[in-house]
């Protein structure tokens, strides 16, 4: 007596409901994109569930992000931990290692970010802005008071000794020291407050200059323990960046209507895609899942 392939008719058919139907399901949450309308009256599930309430799943994505992924509290704990700081501290050591043998100058380093105008505009800047600091700074200070008492105080010591000396100038010069000291702090303080920005400019100039064209290596030989203190410096920066200054930042930077202002803009086609490209396994799992209950639910009906 032959297999009786009727058995399998139920389980067969129920596989293909299962699987139908849940592929159907699944492709009703997208589609389709737009109501339908049969004599003015909307078809039942138009559109798909995601189209119709794309608004809703946009704030509702845009708030869980900015509450619960990108809130300070997880950014901090990733960006602060341990790994993220020893990548900071290799990048910094690898950046380090590959300008010590580095034979561009300082320049020419440069040039890579900026152009030569822009090069020479910083140069300009900061010299003249150092320039006028130094000079305001010496204009009013006591500067010529002291350079006019070390003078006389010169010149009283040297006419001490010798002949001068023996004759009494140094006791007479004694007498005239302070009406001269005055006098000399006045012509020096006057020479300060007319020439001290002019010189200062043109010796920075020209170090400024000079640093330009030095090459990379040159300027780091010799200095690995400056370049430790600087690697601190930056590590301590990029801490009180992200401990101080992140909090203002996230504030300043609404994630929430990021989030849900880029999903509204996406169409419907994207964002199919988009979630069809996470999800795809899973919701063919569904699919089969169906398909299997489907089998389980004709083989019972068949057999009972």
């Amino acid at each position: 007596m032959g297999f009786d392939f009727t058995l399998l008719l139920g389980p067969v058919i129920g596989a293909a409901i299962g699987y139908i139907t849940n592929d159907l399901a699944i492709r009703m949450m997208f589609r389709p994109h737009q109501a339908k309308y049969v004599f003015g009256i909307r078809v039942p599930f138009t559109p798909g569930i995601v189209p119709k309430e794309k608004h809703r799943i946009a704030e509702s994505i845009g708030a869980a992000i900015s509450e619960n992924l990108m809130n300070r509290e997880v950014l901090e704990k990733s960006l602060l931990s341990q790994e993220m700081m020893r990548k900071l501290n290799d990048s910094f050591d690898e950046l380090m290692t590959a300008q010590k043998s580095n034979t561009d100058t300082v320049r020419q380093l440069l040039a890579r970010f900026l152009n030569e105008d822009e090069i020479d505009k910083i140069k300009d800047d900061t010299c003249a802005e150092f320039a006028t600091q130094m000079h305001t700074r010496l204009d009013s200070s006591n500067l010529g008071d002291m350079i006019s008492h070390a003078v006389m105080q010169h010149v009283i010591e040297k006419m001490s000794g010798g002949v001068m000396g023996f004759l009494g100038a140094d006791k007479m010069m004694s007498h005239m020291a302070d009406a001269a000291e005055k006098l000399l702090t006045k012509h020096v303080n006057q020479i300060i407050a007319n020439n001290s920005e002019q010189l200062i400019t043109r010796l920075v100039d020209k170090e400024a200059t000079t640093l330009l064209q030095t090459p990379v290596c040159q300027l780091l030989d010799g200095h690995d323990h400056q370049i430790d203190q600087l690697k601190q410096v930056v590590m301590n920066i990029y801490h009180a960046v992200i401990t101080e200054h992140l909090p203002r930042i996230l504030a300043t930077i609404d994630i929430n209507s990021i989030v849900r202002d880029r999903i509204n803009e996406m169409d419907m086609d994207e964002t199919e895609r988009i979630i069809f490209g996470v999800i795809k396994k899973e919701l063919r799992a569904i699919v089969w899942l169906g398909a299997l209950l489907g089998a389980v639910i004709g083989t019972v009906n068949t057999l009972f």
